[in-house]
């Protein structure tokens, strides 16, 4: 049965989709007679060089069309564009331009008018009127005179090329992660093309990622949802219709600066749904309430950023005020910079209540950052205009008592959207936050994207909990009497508030700070942090319940870690004993520390608050938490949400699986209690890690059992003949690899641990299949990286190095390799592994042998026959031995003449096109390439060494297209060598 296509199945099926809903298709020929590709060019190379990215006819014709004073001549434009840098910083500069926030000189005005590229009133206009010229093509190429790239399908506006999909066969293994590494290498080798993209897809029919260009971390791709799970038409009918491209583009990308870096962002479907509801809601005449929950880490402080600009441009909005009220001073100071970050024009900063009160009695229009304490005592009726729009953060903390009472009075006719990112609470205090501002919708909320949707999406990770040795516990008796049972800690929602009950709580304290007990602690948190997260490669938090908590836990780390393994971040006061002096930071050291923190391999690792960084701080390389601080309901929630943001790190092969807690309070001891939020939503907050260990039980007892059963004779040949003949079933082999990598994640979560113990000797024999069937199947093997840390150690420590990977003894492919093979034992499936992994290898070191590399991929071929089970295994052996018995015939004919292994491969080729006096011409071709050594770097040395090439051989035989097949043809095996 024949495979499916990759343009039949996916990327002829996205052309055909695009086209029923507006787009026109542009055959690849005319496509690139429309960038300008030189006719006369020899190969694809040339011709692509001269082209441009644009269709620039069609460009020019728009842009007359929407700017009747634009008089430049035509390619004046492309010029421009097309001198922008090739970076993510060009690519902003593009999406201004885009945004029609460019300018050219109009002469007849003497001055700059804005440049209108794109029409975006299309969004509401019927498809009979669009005034923007919307077309698709395919198999767009591009060549920068080093590299070229062709990608698959390409979306143009007015002639710009604004998004790029790759497509992958659903057939391959990871097929989408392909998809993105491809887009990934369009932006490290030929990054011009990328400049004018804004948006790229990767899809192999079922799934279906998206995410801005410039930005490739895997935790910024996302995966567009629709109700039709798995349906391709359905997705890109939807994601690539003409007016939600259009939204994309002019409202939801966005650049900021984060860390001194330019970053690039996309909001996700949640948040601009988020965003359309609240500009909906406070330009509603009838409605002025709204409650948007985002669970932490979802992104909420770009939505409300997005719906605060896209409010102030409103044209119905009629020049409004927005307050963005903050809560506390590090998140205020952190929104200003945000805000400054994307760019975003008449911002104030009313830092006092006197500041505060100016610019709401003189009708300030614009965004007005503040803090909701700032309107205590405010005098009532301070501004009744209807167009005032208070977007809250963290309203389930903010509005209570009279502060609500004092906004609500001064700003009589405002509309008042809250924001928080957690569940509402079930107490008296979270019910009067859903009368505040859920009152009028059904539901309760305006929006709400849950912590259970997040994990589902990846967006946030899940989170597990384990409870300490039961003597450093506080005891149960205590943490009733002194925090649980109070009715002032239901529903806190504030760490300040928290702490000043805390300071009460004289007992508790005590014995949280015991001298005996800190030490205990220490040691506790610096061997599970040795053992069980720095294998892993990630970070920690330890929580401590106060300030001198926080000093008393790095003087006992210091005596057990390395004094730079750790570092306290509070804040420090005058009166502060000299001991926790000792620790006190300058805001420079302070903003190194948590630089520092959230780059993986830097030091800290392991820091040590109590309250600084305990909200708004995203570090998503932070794992653990060592939690020794009573907290419940919202903040425990924001605590323990500085673990959950997902981590990737493609170079070390890390994907952060969820976050940890290790509780030393007793507080997950009384889970229910703690959490006073729907039971639904306790179950998606924070699971016991125990679950995991039931999970790795029940993947040990029900589906090792047949990998297992494959090992018959401890390791032996026979086995090893046996796994490469199991495994050579494609799925099969992908499967098992599922599967293994599954039970491999928790085996390295839950390690050390006695629990294991009965399980470590089927693991590591399961472990060791895994080794045999990657270096067997896998094209390239690194061992150091076959596993986790943990398993890695475990493999060195039970399994003998000669059992791990058999299949695979590499030899020197020369000649006496046949003979070798035939006295090798095992079986034939063994040896035809064995011979292509040595052909791949000495390939490899022979880079520069154009046989050598046409050997490799004739191994290849045979590989894909062998097992796609088109080709038996003796007869894919056969093939393998005739293609090495072949190739060194040749090195004897080749050193008979004495040519180098360019010049011969050069000459056979000439022979076997029936060029005559085929050696003369060798020799001339021979002489171009010492001309020209520069060839496979230089533009100008490529194009005259084809040419001198093209010359010789014509000189011979005066078939031009016959010769222009025959260079091309060298050329496709030349270009691959050295890079192979």
């Amino acid at each position: 049965m024949v495979a499916p296509g990759e343009h039949k199945t996916v990327q002829g099926r996205i052309l055909t989709y695009a086209q029923e809903i507006g787009w026109t298709y542009v055959p690849r020929a005319e496509a690139e007679r429309r960038r300008g590709f030189d006719p006369e060019g020899s190969a694809a190379e040339d011709r692509a060089r001269t082209a441009s990215p644009y269709f620039e006819g069609q460009l020019y014709a728009q842009v007359r069309a929407f700017n009747q004073q634009y008089k430049e001549a035509q390619g004046a434009l492309t010029g421009e564009l097309q001198r922008l840098t090739a970076d993510i910083a060009g690519n902003r500069d593009f999406l201004t331009r885009l945004r029609n926030q460019g300018k050219f000189y109009c002469a007849e005005e003497h001055r700059e008018l804005d440049l209108k590229l794109i029409d975006y009133a299309d969004v509401a206009r019927p498809r009979e009127v669009w005034r923007n010229v919307y077309e698709v093509t395919e198999e767009f190429y591009f060549h920068n005179g080093r590299y070229g790239t062709r990608e698959d399908v390409v979306f143009l506006i007015n002639g710009i090329p604004v998004l790029v999909i790759e497509c992958k066969n659903a057939s391959k293994e990871e097929a989408i992660a392909l998809g993105v590494d491809q887009l990934r290498r369009y932006h490290e080798e030929t990054p011009e093309v990328m400049v004018p993209p804004m948006l790229f897809t990767a899809t192999e029919a079922i799934g279906f990622a998206y995410g801005v260009t410039w930005n490739m971390v895997r935790r910024n791709i996302f995966n567009w949802k629709h109700e039709q799970v798995g349906n391709l038409e359905a997705k890109v009918k939807s994601f690539c219709a003409v007016p939600h491209l259009l939204r994309f583009l002019k409202d939801f990308i966005l650049f900021a600066e984060k860390e001194e870096e330019l970053q690039k962002f996309i909001l996700r479907q949640h948040q601009a749904t988020a965003v359309d509801k609240i500009v909906e809601r406070a330009l509603d005449k009838d409605r002025h309430r709204g409650l948007v929950w985002h669970t932490q880490g979802s992104g909420k402080t770009f939505t409300m950023i997005k719906a605060a600009e896209l409010l102030f441009k409103a044209q119905e909005a009629e020049k409004p005020t927005i307050l963005l009220m903050i809560d506390r001073n590090e998140l205020e100071d952190q929104m200003l910079k945000n805000l400054a970050a994307v760019g975003m024009a008449n911002v104030a900063h009313a830092n006092t209540m006197a500041e505060l009160l100016r610019l709401l009695r003189q009708d300030y229009r614009g965004i007005v950052v503040s803090m909701i304490h700032k309107f205590r005592d405010m005098p009532p009726s301070v501004n009744e205009r209807p167009n005032i729009f208070v977007l809250i953060d963290e309203a389930h903390r903010t509005t209570g008592g009279d502060l609500g009472t004092y906004l609500m009075a001064g700003l009589p006719n405002a509309s008042y959207i809250g924001f928080t990112g957690t569940p509402i609470d079930k107490t008296a205090y979270g019910r009067g936050t859903f009368k505040t501002f859920g009152g009028e919708d059904d539901k309760g909320y305006l929006h709400k994207y849950s912590i259970s949707e997040s994990i589902e999406d990846g967006t946030t990770l899940p989170l597990f909990y384990s409870l300490a040795p039961n003597e450093m516990l506080v005891p149960h008796e205590l943490m009733e009497k002194e925090f649980l049972s109070l009715a002032e800690t239901q529903g806190i929602a504030d760490v300040e508030e928290l702490n000043r009950i805390l300071d009460r709580a004289v007992n508790l304290k005590n014995f949280l700070k015991g001298r005996d007990r800190i030490k205990k602690v220490a040691q506790y948190v610096a061997d599970h942090y040795r053992q069980n997260v720095e294998p892993l490669g990630y970070k920690a938090f330890l929580v401590a319940v106060d300030r001198e908590a926080c000093a008393l836990y790095k003087e006992a780390l210091d005596t057990i870690l390395p004094a730079e393994f750790s570092a306290v971040v509070y804040t420090g006061t005058n009166n502060d004993p000299q001991h926790m002096k000792r620790w006190h930071l300058e805001d420079k050291e302070e903003r190194q520390i948590r630089k520092s923190f959230a780059k993986l391999g830097d030091l800290p690792k392991i820091l040590i608050v109590t309250e600084k960084l305990l909200t708004g701080y995203d570090a998503p390389v932070l794992y653990a938490m060592y939690l020794d601080k009573p907290m419940r309901d919202h903040t425990l929630l924001q605590a323990i949400a500085r673990v959950n943001r997902p981590y990737e790190n493609e170079r070390e092969e890390m994907v952060k699986p969820h976050g940890f807690v290790l509780d030393f309070v007793g507080i997950f001891d009384k889970l229910e209690k703690a959490l006073s939020f729907d039971s639904d939503e306790i179950n998606a907050i924070v699971k016991d890690i125990a679950l995991l260990k039931q999970l790795f039980k029940a993947k040990m007892e029900s589906r090792a059992p047949p990998y297992l059963a494959l090992i018959e004779q401890d390791f032996n040949d026979k086995d090893v003949d046996n796994l490469i003949e199991h495994f050579r079933d494609k799925d099969r082999r992908k499967e098992f690899f599922k599967e293994y990598k599954e039970v491999e994640m928790l085996y390295e979560i839950i390690s050390p641990d006695a629990f294991l113990r009965p399980f470590i000797p089927q693991y590591t024999t399961l472990s060791s299949i895994y080794a045999v069937v990657r270096n067997a199947y896998t094209k390239k093997v690194y061992v150091d990286r076959a596993f986790q840390k943990k398993t890695n150690e475990l493999v060195q420590q039970h399994i003998n190095a000669d059992r791990i990977a058999p299949a695979t003894r590499l030899m020197e492919i020369n000649s006496n390799t046949i003979e070798l093979i035939k006295q090798q034992k095992g079986g034939d499936g063994t040896k035809v592994i064995n011979l292509i992994k040595s052909i791949e290898k000495t390939a490899e070191e022979n880079s520069e042998d154009p046989f050598l590399i046409a050997l490799a991929e004739r191994a290849k071929a045979v590989q894909e026959n062998y097992e796609d089970r088109q080709t038996a295994t003796s007869e894919a052996l056969s093939d393998l031995l005739n293609a090495i018995q072949l190739d060194e015939q040749r090195k004897r004919a080749q050193a008979e003449r004495g040519l180098d292994g360019l010049s011969y491969f050069v000459l056979c080729k000439l022979n076997d096109a029936g060029v005559p006096n085929s050696e003369p011409v060798t020799k001339k071709i021979g002489e171009a390439f010492i001309e020209f050594p520069h060839w496979r770097h230089s533009e100008r040395d490529l194009r005259e060494l084809r040419k001198k090439m093209t010359f010789a051989v014509f000189a011979e035989d005066d078939d031009l297209d016959k010769v222009t097949a025959l260079v091309d043809s060298i050329f496709s095996v030349l270009q691959r060598t050295r890079e192979f």
